[in-house]
């Protein structure tokens, strides 16, 4: 096909814009994806959310495409009497240039024929200036989302859980006359117009669970890209629980399924299977210490900082060192560099003692700048380790001890005091990522942290204090000990005061 005789079937793809995805951007849509297709043409405001890989943004670009190159209106001699207005918008600048923009230009590259101009940004036309999609970051201001008015207007808006609610009211205004909003996010968060559009009935919703994705289905490649069995299996495996027939809840999250040589069982998901899997929601329990979307803004944070941070200029480090004894695999060094986490070294011992290669690793980091500390847990193995170092004349080692007292540490707020030392540093990592303090918290992407950090469950004593749940505890959950938020846990060690100000631990 090419320009004329798409021109003279625009009718039949205006009927249908799964038939414009297949005929002309030549993609293929699984069922569900070709229901939210749908959804979009049929209604004004639209809100999917997401499992892990699962075409998400993928379905939010074709939509993009339909609306741009089936909405316009022109007159018997080619002037534009109905013009089309597409803006594609994330929390950051990166979830544009490296995730939607690829998506569309694979789309008009494929199609090989459409008209304009592909950019960087967007789509323009030579001719029409007010036909055009543009992608852009979301600014917290709303006066620049002021002149979208036209007779078709779109708002395609990726990982929409992270755009603040001011940006939404400007949005809002400009829905007027032949309109769409499209938000497609993971659900890791529970509050926020994101998360309130699954309730409204305004939205058209949709769900995209990674257990319904035809490739977990068939159990081998139908859409390549998409999440895959192979994949879910190990969730399943690190992420759910056993339960039996009487206390199965398919609403609460539930579900049946078959993993490789063990018959078919029932499942119980954890909230990062919730979210990251079923598209679900997170259970968010008031005695977990941190919730899982703090997590992913850190994440978000330290990818678009990374990509322009001299790393060899980041200030003196806070290493915090979690050392592998006897029946553990591994020792961990945490690198944070004020409110940045450069990398998390993990050190394979095999379960053995390896008191003098990690004693070599620390010292290498103290020796590269005096300004550096590192802060090593000594209940256990790690007091060899710091021996070693204070052996060979490392003033900036300090000995962590979880089991140590708190007298004197404080909250962020000054007011909630803690039971142990342990308790406090843990509350110190919650404090440094809660978006609320605005400490630019920036985390590594670590599946195994995420797991961790989310995992941890706190209350108050009958004194007031607050104290973390035992470690056994959590291992026992986890199945493993949780060897990387302790190493962070450790970098906000006071260093000897007896009173702290936070802030001056953060930067």
């Amino acid at each position: 096909m090419n320009q004329i005789e798409f021109a003279e079937n625009i009718l039949y793809y205006q009927e249908d814009w799964c038939r414009f995805a297949r005929d002309i951007l030549r993609i293929k849509l699984d069922p569900q994806q070709e229901a939210i297709l749908r959804g979009v043409q049929h209604n004004k405001m639209v809100t999917v959310r997401s499992g892990t890989a699962r075409g998400k943004d993928f379905v939010a670009a074709a939509a993009a495409l339909c609306f741009l190159y089936l909405t316009p209106d022109f007159d018997d001699e080619g002037e534009m009497i109905a013009s089309t207005k597409i803006a594609l918008t994330a929390p950051t600048g990166r979830q544009i240039k490296n995730i939607m923009m690829p998506e569309i230009t694979k789309m008009y590259n494929r199609a090989k024929f459409l008209p304009g101009n592909l950019m960087s940004d967007g789509i323009r036309f030579d001719y029409f200036k007010d036909w055009f999609l543009v992608g852009f970051k979301a600014s917290d201001s709303p006066e620049a989302w002021s002149g979208f008015h036209a007779v078709n207007t779109m708002f395609v808006i990726t990982e929409a859980s992270g755009i603040p609610e001011v940006i939404y009211e400007a949005i809002e205004g400009n829905l007027q006359q032949n309109s769409r909003m499209l938000l497609v996010f993971n659900p890791n968060t529970t509050t926020g117009y994101a998360a309130s559009s699954h309730k409204s009935a305004r939205f058209t919703k949709f769900r995209l669970s990674s257990l319904d994705a035809p490739n977990v289905l068939a159990r081998k490649t139908i859409f390549p890209g998409q999440v895959d069995y192979e994949w879910i299996c190990d969730k399943v495996n690190q992420w759910c629980t056993t339960i039996q027939e009487r206390d199965f809840n398919e609403g609460e999250g539930d579900f049946r399924f078959q993993v490789p040589e063990k018959p078919e069982l029932l499942y119980r998901p954890n909230d990062l299977f919730r979210i990251k899997v079923l598209g679900m929601f997170p259970k968010v329990s008031e005695d977990a210490l941190i919730p899982i979307n703090w997590v992913e803004l850190a994440n978000q944070r330290w990818i678009e900082k990374t990509e322009y941070l001299d790393r060899e200029n980041l200030g003196p480090k806070s290493l915090g060192v979690d050392v592998a004894g006897m029946g553990r695999d591994s020792s961990v060094l945490c690198h944070r560099h004020g409110s940045y986490v450069w990398k998390f070294d993990v050190h394979f011992a095999a379960g053995k003692a390896d008191h003098m290669a990690i004693s070599g690793m620390v010292a290498n980091a103290l020796k590269v700048d005096p300004e550096n500390k590192a802060f090593i847990d000594t209940i256990g193995e790690g007091a060899g380790v710091y021996s070693r170092l204070i052996e060979l004349g490392y003033d900036n080692a300090f000995s962590c001890k979880f089991s140590s007292g708190a007298k004197g540490l404080n909250d962020i707020t000054g007011v909630y005091k803690f039971a142990n030392l342990r308790a406090y540093l843990f509350w110190c990592v919650r404090d440094w990522l809660n978006p609320a303090n605005n400490n630019d918290a920036c985390l590594p992407l670590d599946d195994q942290l995420i797991e961790e950090a989310t995992a941890i469950k706190w209350k108050f004593q009958s004194d007031g204090s607050i104290i973390i749940e035992p470690k056994e505890d959590i291992k026992t959950r986890l199945g493993r000990s949780i060897d990387k938020f302790d190493a962070l846990a450790n970098t906000f060690y006071p260093a000897g005061k007896k009173t702290v100000d936070l802030s001056k631990i953060f930067f």
